[in-house]
């Protein structure tokens, strides 16, 4: 008994003596769990022995790395699932009994969007569809704005059936126009015999229209009588498609008795109406004329003389008793003048002119210049009838070499009135009348 007692002491001895010597721990089995790793899912495997309890198995090497040490490589994402070869037939009954009505799969390149070719009989795969781009969206157009012409009224007291009655100006001159009070209709003033518009077109004393175009930054006469001379400073544009410039009167150089008058329109980029732009100087001195209609102004010097504001800006008339009447309006370029010309205005300069209507009430026989020829007593027009735009040249005979210079080839001026002869415009500028 004694001895059974001991042998079972001796032998929980050394099972004790095995448990204390091997009381490391065990390695930790880890396995793969991801199936899209078909050659490493559910390999078991030991963790290391720097990590026994505490690795994962990298699906992607297939080997046991420890947490601390190496990050685990995140898996790819699955392979896509291939689509299902979609059924189709040949519904041609053309190909009845051959083709038609026979099954075929979709090919791999295009499982889903086939048909079949009855002609060959097999599936073909259908064009990619055409991408059709969106509507482009049309701005819609701006409102027009609608302009109301400008309104003119009879001025002469003598024709009380027509005086101050508004007339609206016709659209072939929405901006400026007068009133014939004999008819009591509005006409455009730059139709009229006298009249220098535009790029210069003239209306001569006998009614017959021509342009004269001259050349920008020099000076033209237009008019030369013995105690009348005018001078015009043309200002322009090259047009490189031309073999000239495109020209405007951008002021006038007025003598008479012993007095030089000046008139001109100052040099604008973007147009106002409501802004006067009308510069003046009598004899050398500016002349300063307040705004609003019907504003005058007289020298002490010469009370025959008289300008007046025909309208609050911009528009005047300057009278001299007895001489001459020159009724001016400064104007601009229009944004569609110089599209529908090809006249290139940009936005510094608006290329504002003068459009001028004159009135003559003693000019001899003789009289010269461009305009002023128009008027002599054996005139006979040199410009050549019927073609669309008439153009006068004698850029050499009319050129001046300056505003107030008497100069030209065909001076007359002498500071002198010529008593032989005496020729006024009719009412309105309407012909011309002869007095002895």
């Amino acid at each position: 008994m004694a001895q059974t007692i001991f042998r079972l002491c001796v032998c929980a001895l050394l099972f004790l003596s095995v448990v204390v010597a091997d009381g490391t721990p065990k390695a930790k089995k880890v396995r793969c769990k991801d199936k899209n790793f078909p050659d490493c899912y559910k390999t078991q495997l030991l963790c290391p022995d720097s990590c026994l309890r505490t690795c994962e198995l990298d699906c992607a090497s297939c080997q046991p790395v420890c947490n601390a040490s190496l990050p685990l490589t995140p898996p790819p994402p699955p392979p896509p699932k291939p689509l299902k070869a979609m059924k189709v037939r040949c519904k041609d009954k053309k190909f009845r009994p051959g083709c038609y009505n026979q099954q075929f799969l979709c090919p791999s390149s295009c499982p889903r969007s086939c048909e079949v070719n009855c002609s060959s009989c097999e599936p073909v795969c259908l064009a990619p569809p055409v991408a059709t781009p969106p509507p482009v969206a049309t701005p819609p157009p701006p409102p027009q704005t609608s302009t109301s012409p400008a309104k003119a009224f009879c001025r002469n007291k003598r024709f009380s059936q027509c005086y101050r009655q508004e007339q609206n100006c016709p659209s072939a001159c929405p901006d400026h126009c007068e009133v014939d009070c004999v008819t009591c209709s509005p006409v455009c003033d730059c139709n009229k015999p006298g009249a220098v518009c535009q790029d210069p077109r003239f209306v001569g004393g006998d009614g017959i229209t021509f342009y004269f175009h001259g050349k920008k930054n020099q000076e033209f006469c237009l008019l030369s009588d013995s105690n009348l001379h005018i001078n015009a400073h043309f200002i322009g544009k090259r047009n490189e498609n031309m073999q000239r410039d495109f020209t405007w009167v951008q002021s006038l150089g007025i003598i008479f008795d012993n007095h030089q008058l000046y008139i001109g329109a100052m040099k604008t980029a973007i147009w106002d109406s409501a802004v006067d732009r009308v510069e003046l100087s009598f004899n050398g001195e500016p002349i300063f004329l307040p705004e609003g209609e019907g504003a005058q102004w007289k020298p002490k010097t010469a009370p025959e003389v008289s300008i007046t504001r025909s309208h609050d800006t911009n528009a005047i008339v300057i009278e001299v008793e007895g001489n001459f009447k020159i009724k001016a309006n400064v104007v601009p370029i229009t944004s569609k003048e110089s599209l529908v010309h090809n006249y290139a205005i940009t936005n510094d300069d608006c290329f504002a002119h003068l459009d001028l209507g004159f009135t003559f009430f003693s000019l001899s026989n003789d009289v010269n210049g461009v305009l002023g020829q128009t008027y002599a007593g054996n005139y006979t027009s040199r410009v050549k009838m019927g073609v669309t735009m008439p153009v006068l040249g004698g850029d050499k005979e009319f050129a001046s070499s300056s505003l107030f210079s008497t100069d030209c080839a065909v001076a007359r001026f002498n500071g002198l009135p010529d008593s032989s002869m005496n020729i006024a415009s009719g009412i309105n500028g309407r012909g011309v009348i002869f007095k002895k």
